[in-house]
Order: C-alpha cells, then structure tokens, then sequence
C-alpha cells in the first residue's frame, strides 16, 4: 500500500469530496511555479517508455496512459499532473461561458465499490479563461487535449454554436479536441447523441477544428445499436476517434448513497466501458483510435480495454483512491504484460481480445 493511500487518502476522505478535490488541484497547480522540478519528477517516474510510445491520430503519445477531462476542469493544474507520469492531460469539461454547475454537494464517494457519483454539471471559468492558461502553458511534454460542453441555459437547438465556439477559440491551443455530449448532468444534453442531431453538431465543428484531431466522447448506456449509429455517424463526419466512455446513469448495486442523480464512474463502469470499446473496434475494424476510460484502477483493467481495442487508457477514479503512484503502477504493469505476451510494441496489443 502506498503512502498516499494509507495516510494520505484517509485524511482526505475525512473532507467533503470537492473540499478534498479543490485541496489536490491546488497542491498540483504550484508546480507551475517551477517547470524544471516538474521536469525532472516526471524523469523520475519513466513516464517516456520505447515500448508503450503511441502515435494515435497523428499525435505521438509518450506512454498510453492519460488523465481523463472532469479533474482539471479550467487547466489549473496541467504542469503537476504532467510531472506524474501521464502520458496526456485531457482538461475540461469547458463552456464558452463561466458557469456555476449544479447546487452542492454534488460529488459522493463509495468507498464499498469504488465509486464516485457526481453531478457537477460542468462548473468551469469558461473557455476565455481557459485559453489564457494553455497560452500560458510553461511545459508541454505530452499532449493536450481540451474538453467541450455546451452551457447549460443554451437550448439543443443551438448546441452546435456553444461548440463550434469552443472549438474555434480553444482548438489553436489543443493537441487534440474532444465533443463531450455524455454527460447526465446537464439537462437534455445527452439527446444530442441522436444519429441527425450527432451528424449537423460534428461536421460543424470538424470544420471548425482544423489541424486537430477531433473525438467524440460517448455514454456507456447507449445499447449496442446506439454505439453503431454513433459510430457511422462519426466516420461520416471524418471524425477521428471516439473516447469511450463517461459515466453511467445505472446503478449495479444496492447503497445508500445509490439514489442520488448524477453519474456513476469507477469499478462499476469498467465491464460495460470495455464491452464499448469492443463493440466500436469491432464496428470500425480497428480503423478508428479509441480511447478508453471507465474502472481502470490497476494494469489488469488497462490491458484488458487495449486488448478490447483502445489505443489509449485514461484514468479519473482510479487516480482518486489510487494515488499519484497510480500512473507509474500502470505502466509498470503493461510493460510487464508486453513482454510476457512476446510483443514488442503496444499497437501489437490492441485489440488482440476484440
């Protein structure tokens, strides 16, 4: 067991679970103070590995292990959590506008499964801000990829400006975009995900987004025809992967905290997040780079969603009851998995359980 998860995560679970999330970005945003310490904490955690380097939608991974959007919502933090190890930050969710997000509290541990539920409801600064600080980014070692929502007083009719907005001021700035429509936390939002409302909202922003590879993020709770609707739709709109998947408006289990509304990541999201991926890889004959995120708290769980068909793994709860040591834990493991399997690069790995 982990320092972190011995001392430190029970003092921090001590706290209201925004409290203790306000507490560890802070922490990781005074690394912007000093890029070189940074620098020389992430040499420390191998983070740049021969054999886990990926090129995924013309973007050269140095190792396949992201953070996942809705932990850095306003790219406070991207410097500390780069010195971790990750191989990728993914910040947002972003909204042209600032907004608040839902009423509080709106995020609840569950220890018992591993679990979080919440609903924040994309409470961020708004993409202006969010532009200043990528511009003002002192240290890039990894890609970048920016997150957007739509604000929550914009009606669906006009989703597709709130994104095309987004994507026009925060795309420059970008490694890569990603169409967030999966979220359960704003009002109406996941109805964006039908075939004809999906089709008019991404070719609007792949126009948009030019020079960047563009993804959709999509729900765990489509069934299996919604994921190959989406799909066509994707590949349709020469959109260049899919992030598979948010959380889940499900509730697999019986707790007392089971009845709040919001939605629910961690181990209970793995099964269906990785049957996704299966699903997409399978419906795009591996032609389209996935990113898989959803319950990945260990190697096993990393290895089994690239074995299904991510190119890419991103962590969120995982990296919450596991720790900064989670990332390293990760890699370790997935090179271990390598060459036990006699394979000599990651993409050799992809899909092999499709």
């Amino acid at each position: 067991m982990s320092l972190y998860q011995s001392i430190a995560r029970p003092l921090l679970f001590r706290l209201d679970a925004e409290v203790a999330h306000e507490l560890g970005l802070g922490a990781l945003a005074l690394a912007d103070l000093s890029p070189g310490l940074a620098a020389a904490a992430r040499r420390r955690t191998n983070a740049d590995r021969p054999t886990l380097r990926t090129h995924v939608a013309g973007l050269d991974f140095p190792n396949p292990v992201g953070l996942a959007a809705g932990l850095d919502k306003n790219a406070e933090a991207i410097v500390g959590l780069l010195a971790l190890g990750f191989g990728s930050v993914e910040v947002g969710t972003v909204t042209p506008r600032p907004q608040p997000g839902n009423d509080k509290p709106r995020i609840f541990r569950l220890p018992e499964h591993q679990a979080l539920i919440n609903r924040m409801g994309f409470n961020n600064l708004g993409a202006q801000a969010m532009a200043g600080r990528l511009r003002e980014l002192p240290w890039r070692p990894a890609p970048i990829g920016v997150n957007l929502g739509k604000n929550k007083d914009t009606p669906n009719e006009a989703a597709v400006d709130d994104y095309v907005a987004g994507a026009r001021l925060l795309s420059p700035l970008a490694d890569y975009v990603v169409v967030n429509l999966s979220s359960p936390n704003t009002p109406g939002l996941r109805a964006l995900q039908e075939p004809q409302a999906l089709e008019a909202l991404l070719r609007a922003v792949r126009l948009e987004v030019k020079g960047r590879p563009l993804f959709l993020k999509i729900a765990p709770d489509l069934g299996d025809e919604a994921v190959d609707a989406a799909v066509d739709v994707v590949r349709a709109c020469q959109v260049d992967g899919l992030v598979c998947t948010n959380t889940t408006i499900t509730r697999p289990f019986e707790h007392p905290l089971a009845a709040e509304t919001g939605g629910l990541s961690g181990r209970p999201v793995a099964q269906r997040s990785t049957e996704v991926i299966r699903r997409v890889y399978a419906r795009t004959g591996g032609a389209l780079p996935i990113i898989g995120v959803g319950g990945i708290f260990d190697g096993a769980e990393a290895w089994a969603k690239i074995q299904a068909g991510a190119s890419l793994v991103q962590l969120y709860t995982g990296f919450i009851y596991g720790g900064p040591g989670l990332v390293h834990e990760v890699l370790d493991d997935l090179e271990q998995r390598l060459t036990e399997a006699g394979l000599s690069s990651l993409q050799q790995a992809v899909g092999r359980n499709a």
